[in-house]
């Protein structure tokens, strides 16, 4: 072979496999082109049911709201109503552009909106406005009519999804194509191009064998990624609630939804891969000490954990929220853990709801004490004017010094009840030991004429060294309101039992905790065994008129905010009828 001849093959050998290479190039650049259009129709796809999915969400809480509103006439449950228009409307309207540019025919979301905007006028506005005058909306007709509305609003936004359901599905299969496709060019260019430089350079064709490989696993790793991001992506959208945070395994921040945003006062930007703690701080609300997050939880149960609403955000910006949070686990094919979502709302709002009617009950006790404290004082007071009125009329020395003995005995009686009302409204900001005798001891020093009056006999048996820690205020409002639910169910000459009992361990399952229990019976009719699972329900009396209905679900809540139970015991045998009520208190040790 001359030098001509060589240069002819060296330069064969180089051209070859560039031309070949540049080639095969060109094919993958173009398959790869393909398959980001692919890719970009699946995800306007699956954005296009999310936002359906979202709107379905959304009218299903107007219509919960229109219920509530129309069974409790109260408009605090017409907010889901009123707060689902505009993020329902701006959901249409984004799923209307999504179906533009996908492709498809809108007019389907046009339609949906129509009859939604029919069942909003015809059906839910006159709805909320003939509940609001106090007229009666409980007409089936009226109700069927509006419940066949929403039900034709449910299959239209069914359809939708179901369609686009089906529009992905056939972008994915048509991906999958596309890579089938591109695994078989390449194969079929890897070995023709194996067999024509195969004679020039063998370790030219080890070259482009090993770049074959590479692009395999990159193919095969780029599916595996494509496959994590969607879980990812339907468990964020899929989660219920207001902000959503998605962390990766070391609790750095890879997502937050725009609701997080403006709850914690991060931007997407500044809060990308910053450790949770730094942006999702939480505090409890009694002692300001920094709660666990639901990431810590989650990595450390390996499961999806939800946790108390006794915790406050602490935003950016020195604001304070009142939140409860969730936390849900991401898991990779192989069921290792790669990342947590979480998920909170806002319950600011609620919180202070519930505080309105902690007042109102408290309002509503002091009103039924104002007339026992004030014959309770008054007449101590007449036998103090009567008294002095006898010392001078000319009463002997002995008499004087005897009456003003007595003067100062019903002086000591208005004096300690003066001091119970004042503990009963002596408002504590922090949790203090508490002697339960001497509570319980004040609170039926209070009661004692109403208790009277109904010829009702106290029976105590209080245990002297009983502790626990709390609010005074809240504890004295709970047993004011368990004593008088005592007395109105007992008949006159009945008898009520009062007792204390220290306790090693909680009442509940596992529980090691120490404390104190306290038991109030009465020998009253009983509670009807299908009012019980009604109790603590807030509006339900069975007092009639006479109640508010709000007594034992406030008082339930202040047991469970000082970590204790409360138990209701009773029957309406005709032999052996009654009332018994335990509260558990956590005890003080030491």
């Amino acid at each position: 072979m001359n030098l001509s001849q060589l240069n002819r093959v060296l330069l064969q050998t180089l051209l070859i496999p560039v031309v070949a290479l540049m080639f095969v190039a060109a094919i993958l650049f173009l398959q790869i082109q393909s398959a980001e259009r692919t890719v970009v129709q699946m995800q306007k796809t699956g954005n296009n049911i999310a936002t359906a999915t979202l709107a379905s969400a959304l009218i299903v809480n107007e219509e919960s709201g229109l219920r509530g509103y129309q069974i409790t006439s109260n408009e605090i449950f017409l907010q889901p109503y009123d707060y689902s228009q505009a993020p329902l409307d701006s959901a249409l309207q984004d799923l209307r552009e999504g179906l533009s540019q996908q492709g498809s025919d809108p007019r389907d979301v046009d339609n949906f909106i129509v009859a939604h905007n029919i069942w909003r006028n015809s059906f839910a506005a006159p709805l909320i406005a003939a509940t609001h005058a106090g007229q009666n909306t409980h007409d089936s007709g009226l109700n069927l009519r509006g419940k066949a509305q929403m039900d034709a609003l449910r299959e239209r936004l069914n359809s939708i999804i179901e369609g686009q359901k089906t529009q992905r599905t056939l972008v994915v299969e048509t991906w999958q194509r596309q890579v089938r496709e591109t695994l078989e060019i390449l194969v079929a260019l890897a070995l023709i191009i194996g067999l024509a430089i195969g004679f020039f350079a063998r370790s030219r064709l080890h070259r482009v064998s090993d770049a074959f490989q590479s692009t395999l696993e990159s193919l095969r790793f780029n599916a595996h990624r494509t496959f994590e991001s969607e879980q990812r992506l339907r468990t964020t959208l899929t989660s219920i609630g207001d902000g959503v945070v998605v962390c990766d395994v070391d609790g750095r921040i890879e997502l937050l939804n725009s609701a997080a945003q403006q709850l914690t006062g991060w931007s997407q930007a500044d809060a990308f891969r910053q450790p949770l703690e730094d942006v999702f701080r939480i505090v409890d609300e009694t002692t300001r000490e920094p709660l666990e997050t639901p990431f810590a939880v989650v990595k450390r149960l390996q499961r999806v954990v939800g946790l108390s609403n006794h915790a406050v955000l602490l935003g950016r910006d020195g604001s304070e929220l009142y939140v409860d949070d969730s936390g849900a686990p991401i898991h990779d094919r192989s069921g290792k853990l790669v990342g947590v979502v979480m998920v909170f709302r806002d319950i600011t709002e609620q919180r202070r709801s519930q505080a309105a009617l902690l007042a109102t009950e408290k309002l509503a006790v002091a009103g039924r004490l104002a007339a026992t404290l004030a014959h309770e004082i008054h007449n101590p007071l007449d036998a103090v004017g009567n008294l002095l009125y006898l010392m001078q009329s000319g009463s002997s020395p002995e008499e004087s010094s005897q009456f003003l003995k007595l003067a100062s005995q019903e002086l000591d009686r208005v004096t300690q009840i003066s001091r119970a009302m004042l503990g009963m409204y002596r408002e504590s900001k922090t949790p203090v030991a508490i002697d339960v005798k001497e509570m319980l001891e004040s609170v039926l020093l209070l009661l004692n004429r109403q208790m009277s009056q109904s010829q009702l006999e106290i029976r105590t048996d209080l245990a002297p060294d009983a502790s626990v820690t709390g609010y005074p205020v809240e504890l004295r409002q709970v047993f004011v309101n368990l004593l008088t639910n005592a007395a109105d169910a007992s008949s006159k000459g009945g008898m009520i039992e009062v007792r204390t009992k220290l306790r090693r361990t909680g009442p509940k399952t596992g529980s090691r905790q120490a404390g104190v229990a306290i038991t109030i019976s009465d020998n009253g009719a009983g509670i009807p065994d299908a009012a019980m699972p009604q109790l603590f329900q807030p509006f339900f009396t069975t007092k009639g008129e006479h109640g508010t209905g709000l007594g034992l679900w406030v008082s339930h809540g202040i047991v469970e905010k000082h970590g204790g139970t409360i138990e209701i015991e009773s029957s309406t045998n005709e032999q052996n009828h009654g009332t018994q009520i335990t509260v558990f208190l956590p005890r003080i040790e030491g």
